[in-house]
């Protein structure tokens, strides 16, 4: 009876572990695909090239953080659709060129916006050749994005301001780059004199400091702001061990992480905080406001609909500054726009005193394995300056790590193996008798000391860290586009092989077919993995009971199809995880005198024939 509930049971977690994939990340995704082209349809319908993607909101009074403005942002990583739009709209007017050794780009001098950056070391595909990753981009084009910084004035007062539509004036000419900074001016007319320097350092960080000078004859009290601001909403992954969308860490409320639907749904989600920062994340990009971690800042996450056009943007409003008449009042806000590069998110974090600006990497709930495992990647990729070749050393090193607990359950399973014809006999001697049976079986457990369950810890143990592995190879941009050898280019996505047309012989792709498409992904490693856990299964006897027998026949089978449309560096580290098992279980099964069955298994399989 016993047994039958264990078969019933391992039937019904296979079934769940199939459906539960397929819910939260076959169909999220197919989910998300739809959208996307959906809402690119209508883009394309609804809005001509070159037309702005809406018109300047009305200014942010005190007390509540900036609404949107004109324009929004082009989705992060997402090829621009109609490229001829773009850069039509960026020749436009006359732009200040930025010039990194990570980005290129530039800053419209209407607006004074920060709308223009491409991550040059990064591309949209494997192909060298292929266009830059577009991060932000100015209004006008189809998916806009942009950081702003700027002045609002008190309730009730008429100060004329600089806004979306100002057209600055430089100081001196050239491009900005790391060693030159770029000083941007503009009078009012009515007593205030504006000076906006803005500063890039050479990774992804910019520096924007504002100066108002007082002509007049009154004192005038404002509010800096900073903002980033999303129109459209963009296509995302859907997986749910991944966000993307508002992110920050708000003071004492921590991180804080809304997706687009959620803030659709709440509007505004205000907060009142110090040391805080906040921004728009994507899988491997993000442009998050900095601000001063003493600064006091009332800011919110909102969404709001402008004209066809659902808008998306992170602001704060800092405390007031007056201005005397002859005086100056200056302030100060930061940009990080780039890749969310370990190292670098790392290095801003501790220069400028950040809260926790290291969860702007999706780390998860296994932070303290995800993030140590990462920089044991990064070590041994440095020396051997294969991403691939370390995490095979990296596997190594769990193995050695773990090899005490492992080694005393793989000889408790051996000594398992020892008494099967004990225990067979248990069951023979008491056939109907399963209490007494279960008692007899206890008794030869303890008499021979085996732990019953002792073979579950490996199992356990590779749980936690086959999902820190994974969260590593989805979230870190490290491992984008990161080669192994052979026909594995990026390790972070599947292996682009499959079985169905011949690794790529027949001149058809299977995982077009609909409905199944998705099951026809089976790359040569997935096969390769599925090889090594049905070895690494064969070692064991076979199941006496026939259902029993047969799922454990399948599992590999079921396993190879899970596995196949996880990133290929995954599967790797599984294949080789197993291989290394098999050899470690072999060598404790002969040292603690317990039958290898491999082999014996092997030769079932072949059809015996009939003796007439």
């Amino acid at each position: 009876m016993n047994e039958q509930k264990n078969v019933l049971l391992a039937i019904a977690l296979s079934a769940v572990v199939l459906i539960a994939w397929q819910f939260f990340f076959g169909m999220p995704q197919l989910e998300q695909q739809r959208k996307a082209q959906q809402a690119q349809q209508q883009a394309q319908q609804t809005q001509a090239p070159g037309q702005p993607a809406g018109q300047p909101g009305a200014p942010p009074q005190p007390g509540a953080a900036p609404t949107p403005g004109a324009g929004a942002p082009p989705v992060p990583g997402q090829p621009v659709t109609t490229e001829q739009s773009r850069e039509a709209v960026l020749a436009a007017g006359p732009r200040v060129q930025v010039d990194t050794p990570n980005i290129r780009g530039s800053i419209a001098l209407r607006g004074a916006r920060l709308d223009d950056v491409a991550l040059v070391r990064f591309r949209e595909t494997v192909d060298p050749k292929s266009p830059a990753i577009v991060l932000l981009s100015p209004s006008g084009t189809p998916h806009p994005f942009y950081a702003e910084f700027g002045w609002v004035a008190g309730a009730g007062t008429g100060v004329k301001l600089p806004g979306p539509d100002t057209v600055w004036t430089q100081e001196g000419a050239g491009a900005l780059t790391p060693a030159k900074p770029v000083t941007l001016v503009w009078d009012n007319g009515e007593g205030l004199q504006f000076r906006r320097t803005v500063t890039v350092d050479d990774k992804f960080l910019f520096t924007v400091k504002d100066d108002v000078v007082n002509t007049g004859t009154a004192p005038v009290t404002l509010y800096p702001y900073g903002l980033v601001s999303r129109h459209g909403t963009p296509q995302t992954l859907g997986y749910y061990i991944l966000h993307e969308g508002l992110i920050g860490v708000l003071g004492d409320q921590g991180l804080q992480e809304i997706t687009y639907a959620a803030i659709q749904d709440k509007k505004v989600i205000p907060f009142k905080v110090t040391n805080a920062w906040l921004g728009i994340t994507d899988k491997y990009w993000a442009a998050t406001l900095l601000p001063d971690p003493a600064a006091s800042l009332q800011a919110k996450f909102s969404s709001a609909q402008l004209g066809n056009q659902r808008t998306f943007q992170t602001d704060y409003l800092l405390d007031p500054v007056t201005v005397q008449p002859g005086q100056t009042g200056s302030a100060m806000g930061r940009l990080f726009a780039g890749a969310k590069e370990v190292g670098t998110v790392d290095a801003y974090d501790a220069a400028l005193k950040l809260n926790r600006f290291e969860l702007l990497i999706d780390w998860g709930w296994f932070y303290f394995i995800t993030k140590p495992m990462f920089w044991t990647i990064d070590f041994l990729f440095q020396w051997t300056h294969n991403f691939g070749v370390a995490i095979l050393l990296v596997t190594v090193l769990i193995k050695i790590l773990f090899f005490p607990l492992a080694n005393k359950s793989y000889a408790s399973m051996a000594k398992m193996k020892a008494v099967q014809p004990q225990m067979q006999a248990l069951r023979e001697r008491y056939p109907d008798d399963k209490v007494k049976q279960q008692q007899e079986l206890m008794e030869l457990y303890k008499r021979e000391k085996i732990n019953p369950i002792a073979g579950c810890w490996p199992v356990l143990i590779q749980i936690p860290v086959f999902f820190a592995l994974y969260k590593v190879l989805f979230v870190t941009i490290e491992m984008r586009h990161a080669p192994f050898f052979g026909w594995i280019h990026d390790l972070s996505a599947p292996d682009p092989t499959t079985v169905f047309n011949l690794f790529g012989l027949l001149p058809f792709d299977p995982t077009v077919v609909p409905v199944i498409g998705s099951f026809l992904h089976l790359g040569a490693w997935p096969l390769i993995m599925g090889v090594t856990m049905w070895v690494q299964m064969k070692l064991n006897p076979a199941p006496p009971d026939p259902t029993q027998k047969m799922i454990f026949d399948w599992m590999p089978v079921i396993f190879t199809f899970m596995l196949a449309s996880f990133s290929a560096g995954l599967v790797i580290y599984w294949a080789w995880n197993n291989t290394l098992s098999v050899i470690q279980q072999a060598v404790i099964m002969r040292k603690n005198g317990a039958k290898i069955e491999l082999f014996d298994n092997l030769k079932g399989l072949i059809p015996k024939r009939k003796v007439e």
